[in-house]
C-alpha cells in the first residue's frame, strides 16, 4: 500500500521530533497494510541503530526494531519463543522485515509478540518527548488497535526475565495456516504456582496468576472472568468456539505443567 500523503521520511528520529500527522516507522508491515490518509511524515526508527537483543544476567532486552527473524535466530532455542515466532505464519520476507515493536503497537488480538511478552511478564520501555516510563506488556494493549501510547511516545524495547521457567503453548485456528483464533501460554512459576495467559481469543491479553498450582475447577472459575463481550467475533472464529477452545487448552496446559 502506497502512503500518498507522506511528504518526508525523517531519519535518526527521536520522541521530541514528533508532531501531529507523524507516524513511527519500524518494519512497516502493519503501517503499509492499509490507507492512512492522516499521515504526512514518517519517523524512521531503524536508523537509530538500537542493538536488537541484549542478553543480561537477569533477562533479555529486545529492541522494538528487532525483526522476527533476528528474534528467532537468537532466542529460538526456547520453545515458547520459537512457537510465537511461527505463529506469524508469515513468509521469509515478512520475518525479515516485521518487528517485535511493530507487532505490539499494531495491537491486533492475534499478535504473537503480545502473547509472548504478556505470558513471560515482559515490561515495555516507552520513550516520550520529556520522559520515559515502563508498562507491563499485559497492560500495553488495551483493545484492538489500541495501546497506552500517548501522542509523541514510542516503544523503545521489551524486557523479558531470564527464560528459565517451564512453559506450555497451545494455539488454535480455523485453518492450518490461518490467523490465530486462540493462543494460550502457561508458565510454571519457580515457587510452584502457575501463570496462564489468554490471547488471540480476546481483544486484549488476560493473565491469570495462581499462587499455588490450581485445580481444574480453580482454572475454570478464573476463566469465568472472560465474558462474551471480551471475546473476538470475526471471520476467524466465533466467540462460543473461542471460549470452548480457551477452556480446553487451559486444561491441557494445566495438566502438562502439573508434573
Amino acid at each position: 500500500m502506497d502512503l500518498h500523503t507522506v511528504t518526508a521520511v525523517v531519519r535518526s528520529a527521536a520522541p521530541g521530533m514528533w508532531r501531529p500527522g507523524d507516524a513511527w516507522l519500524g518494519g512497516g508491515t502493519a503501517l503499509f497494510s492499509e490507507p492512512r490518509p492522516s499521515i504526512s511524515r514518517l519517523l524512521d526508527l531503524p536508523s537509530a541503530g538500537w542493538s536488537p537483543i541484549t542478553v543480561r544476567d537477569d533477562g533479555v532486552e529486545i529492541a522494538a526494531t528487532c525483526t522476527i527473524a533476528t528474534l528467532f535466530q537468537t532466542l529460538g532455542a526456547y520453545d515458547v519463543v520459537a512457537r510465537c515466532c511461527h505463529s506469524f505464519l508469515a513468509s521469509f520476507k515478512i520475518w525479515n522485515v516485521a518487528t517485535v515493536g511493530g507487532n505490539l503497537c499494531a495491537a491486533l488480538p492475534a499478535g504473537p509478540m503480545i502473547s509472548l511478552g504478556a505470558a513471560l511478564g515482559g515490561v515495555c520501555t516507552i520513550l516520550g518527548p520529556s520522559s520515559s516510563r515502563e508498562v507491563p506488556v499485559a497492560e500495553f494493549v488495551t483493545g484492538e488497535g489500541r495501546t497506552v501510547l500517548r501522542d509523541g511516545e514510542l516503544l523503545r524495547s521489551v524486557r523479558l526475565p531470564a527464560l528459565t521457567s517451564r512453559t506450555a503453548f497451545r494455539r488454535g485456528s480455523l485453518h492450518r495456516h490461518g490467523r490465530s483464533a486462540v493462543l494460550l501460554i502457561g508458565v510454571r512459576d519457580p515457587d510452584g504456582g502457575l501463570t496462564l495467559t489468554v490471547t488471540a481469543a480476546t481483544w486484549r491479553p488476560w493473565v491469570f496468576r495462581f499462587a499455588r498450582f490450581p485445580s481444574p475447577e480453580e482454572v475454570a472459575a478464573a476463566l469465568d472472568a472472560i465474558t462474551a463481550a471480551d471475546l473476538v467475533d470475526d471471520v476467524h472464529g466465533r466467540p462460543a468456539w473461542r471460549a470452548h477452545l480457551t477452556r480446553y487448552y487451559a486444561e491441557q496446559i494445566r495438566t502438562e505443567l502439573s508434573t
